[in-house]
């Protein structure tokens, strides 16, 4: 292949990409002038993929972690073949558009996970590693390697100074993830100038010291340079990390500066690159013949996945049932007595923690979802969240179900959304809710995504009790329900526990399941009537209803007690669980006419909604905790029966 015609296709990725951003008058030429050449070489002598079935289970992975530069993913994208026309780009940042400032997944085809934040793709890239490891040491024979790709990423300088990507790198060189390779596009420049700002360190010794294989490439666009340092990459079996020095903006009139960031170049600006860079056209979106044929990989596509398909037969041939468990795998599709296995408790049981009724759930479901791939955030005694038939995954065992994340949360939620975005495994982690805030932007991005990762928050209230203020929840839970597309559900019991594991491995989206340190009793099933829409009235046979005790988790047993001594009052209390705010959403519980307490060891913020139009009163802690134990501080926050009680007198003059 000709260097002119390396060239001359570079350089239509180049202004496909800075020719978007033009026409939209808004966004970032400065990544995909400088980084085009390795995107180039990735794209075009590494990357196995197929245009015409983004979906193929057997693709390599591409991360575009610096998600600014979504310009040049688009144009990588559309002259790959996807489906996805240039009149989409012309549409870049534009209502309804498929070209959103920052990729999104789901959106855009050929686009793998939703970047932007930075650190994120970073962070995604390293779980879409596991998931391959995971996989492929599950079902790969001798001769059929059904699971065999490569993750491959583009980070920046922004992508390396976020804690998140020292997390993410730091556990993807513990595990020795050799199928993980990245290209740091280093050009020196971040918005507020040069890094040197605030950036200074070695960045190689830094991921050597992570375990990583590093490389550097001291002219970006020496195609061959680069060419040569992704084989090596592969031929080393620790994750890699090519560091390429490379100049933002590239061939414009403010190249190597600040200002070729995140602003369009200008008429003027544009047309001097084009002319700086030998630009055949100053037409807007021109694509060469010659570089659209050799970019297209419509063809190398379709012979990669044709090969894999008559592999995968041949392996189905000889190995029907593994072939049927992958397959279920992939699509989601859960064994048919998977439900079977929910425990049921009884009162028998006695009063026990819904963590611990969590591990339990847990452990029976991996009985038969085999997929289960997850851990905790070096809370596993605490969080129950140990699958104990299973073994741990480790660069010794990478078909173990549960994984070690060390004290690494921000990271571990973004890793199992690249996990849940790869397919094929179910991801689940766990912390203490408190932790929650260490992980929101990833928590938001797996709601944007619309995928399927389960949270396990224990330790979900003031009932944590000694462990004081600073391990005390108290706007977390509703800052949770307040992200669309989350699910929260806070279960009152062990049988609403495993009511909530149902929930969430049913849900095509996330699903945050909110846990007790404290023992609760288990509810008679007797009074209960369980509803599919995140509502369970726990009711006795009374003539009249004089209020409503509307709660929440560990919060419901005390509405219990509390309806007990208001019935020595002469006052008829419906008490009702609400594990759900979303589940529940427009439920009809009762007449207008009946007053309502809501009753929540957290914030009062949005409870009062329950009680529009009537009479109402909300309990619940508009304060930090305290360091005591916890059936104390629940006494002096509040909680209390004598304070409900009061409560309901009050309300209904009594």
């Amino acid at each position: 292949m000709s260097k002119n015609l390396d060239l001359l296709t570079i350089n239509t990725l180049r202004f496909l990409a800075v020719d978007a951003v033009q026409s939209a008058n808004s966004g970032h030429p400065g990544l995909p002038l400088g980084a085009a050449p390795m995107a180039y070489v990735i794209w075009k002598k590494h990357l196995k993929h197929n245009p015409k079935n983004p979906n193929w289970y057997d693709r390599d992975r591409f991360v575009l972690s610096a998600g600014h530069g979504s310009a040049l993913l688009y144009a990588l994208i559309h002259l790959s073949g996807y489906d996805l026309s240039l009149n989409e780009l012309r549409n870049f940042r534009q209502w309804d558009s498929k070209t959103p400032g920052h990729p999104e997944y789901g959106h855009t085809p050929g686009v793998e996970t939703t970047t932007g934040p930075l650190g994120q793709g970073f962070a995604n890239g390293v779980g879409m590693a596991m998931a391959e490891r995971f996989l492929s040491k599950k079902y790969n024979k001798p001769n059929f390697n059904i699971i065999d790709h490569y993750v491959y990423g583009i980070v920046s300088d922004g992508d390396l100074m976020e804690g998140i990507a020292s997390e993410a790198a730091s556990i993807a060189g513990h595990l020795n993830l050799g199928k993980l390779i990245y290209l740091y596009d280093d050009n020196n420049i971040t918005i507020d100038g040069s890094t040197d700002l605030a950036f200074t360190e070695d960045v190689s010794k830094r991921f050597e010291s992570y375990n990583w294989h590093v490389q550097s490439v001291d002219d970006g666009n020496n195609i061959d340079l680069i060419d040569e340092a992704i084989k090596n990459a592969k031929r080393d079996d620790r994750p890699s990390l090519i560091k390429v020095k490379t100049i933002i903006g590239f061939g414009s009139p403010n190249e190597g500066t600040s200002s070729v960031h995140g602003s369009p170049l200008g008429e003027e600006g544009l047309k001097q690159a084009k002319k700086n860079l030998r630009w055949e056209s100053n037409d807007k979106f021109y694509i060469p013949n010659e570089a659209k044929n050799n970019f297209s990989s419509i063809q190398d596509g379709k012979k990669n996945e044709d090969k894999w398909n008559k592999l995968f037969q041949e392996f189905g041939q000889k190995f029907p049932q593994l072939k049927n468990q992958f397959e279920n795998s992939m699509r989601g599709v859960f064994p048919d007595d998977w439900k079977d296995l929910l425990p049921k408790f009884t009162q028998a049981d006695g009063p026990i923690a819904t963590r611990s009724a969590s591990g339990k759930v847990l452990n029976s479901l991996s009985e038969s979802i085999d997929n289960l791939f997850g851990g905790s955030a070096d809370l596993e005694p605490s969080n129950n969240s140990y699958q104990k038939n299973k073994k741990v995954f480790n660069k010794e065992n990478f078909d173990g179900n549960n994984i070690h994340y060390g004290v690494r949360e921000h990271a571990m939620a973004a890793i199992a959304n690249g996990m849940a975005v790869h397919g094929g495994v179910i991801p689940y982690i766990a912390t203490f809710l408190i932790f929650s805030d260490y992980m929101k932007g990833a928590i938001r991005l797996s709601a944007l995504m619309g995928i399927k990762v389960i949270y396990i928050f224990t330790h979900d209230s003031i009932g944590v009790g000694e462990d004081g203020p600073t391990h005390q929840p108290i706007e977390q839970t509703m800052s949770l329900r307040l992200i669309p597309g989350l699910t929260v559900i806070r279960p009152a019991d062990a049988n609403e526990t495993a009511n909530a594991w149902k929930t969430a491995l049913e849900n095509n989206g996330p699903t945050a399941i909110l846990l007790t340190r404290q023992k609760l009793p288990i509810i008679d099933s007797d009074i209960v009537s369980h509803s599919d829409n995140g509502l369970n009235w726990i009711e006795k046979k009374e003539n009249k209803t004089d209020l409503i005790l509307l709660a929440s988790g560990s919060e419901v047993s005390l509405a219990m007690n509390a309806r007990n001594d208001l019935m020595k009052e002469n006052i008829s209390a419906q008490v009702i669980s609400i594990p759900s705010w979303e589940l529940f959403k427009k439920n009809n519980f009762g007449s207008e006419n009946i007053p309502i307490i809501t009753i929540e060891a957290g914030t009062t913020i949005g409870w009062s909604q329950f009680y529009s139009g009537r009479e109402g009163k909300s309990i619940g802690i508009d304060r930090f905790g305290a360091s005591a134990p916890g059936d104390i501080v629940m006494e002096k926050l509040g909680l209390s029966v004598k304070n409900v009680v009061l409560t309901a007198k009050k309300l209904l003059n009594k």
